[in-house]
């Protein structure tokens, strides 16, 4: 029985929990969760600071060193 209300008392501390947590959500018309993501906050993308994977990604996206690019700059050069 002890063992039994210890669990009922978790469920409900989780359950405020999860209530105060949401509030925005649950009870403001079209609310949601904010941003926690380097790049939803204004104040960090106005300093220019950005996370690790979105500039992983757009360093990826601009491959200086492509296979193409290289076979053209050893043509050029042998030419």
């Amino acid at each position: 029985m002890e063992m039994l209300g210890t669990l009922l008392i978790t469920l409900l501390i989780v359950a405020i929990c999860i209530v105060l947590l949401g509030v925005k959500v649950f009870f403001v018309k079209g609310g949601r969760f904010p941003n926690g993501h380097v790049s939803g906050n204004k104040a960090m993308r106005d300093r220019g600071i950005g996370c690790v994977q979105s500039q992983d990604r757009d360093a990826q996206k601009k491959s200086r060193f492509s296979i193409d690019e290289l076979e053209k700059t050893l043509n050029d050069s042998m030419n």
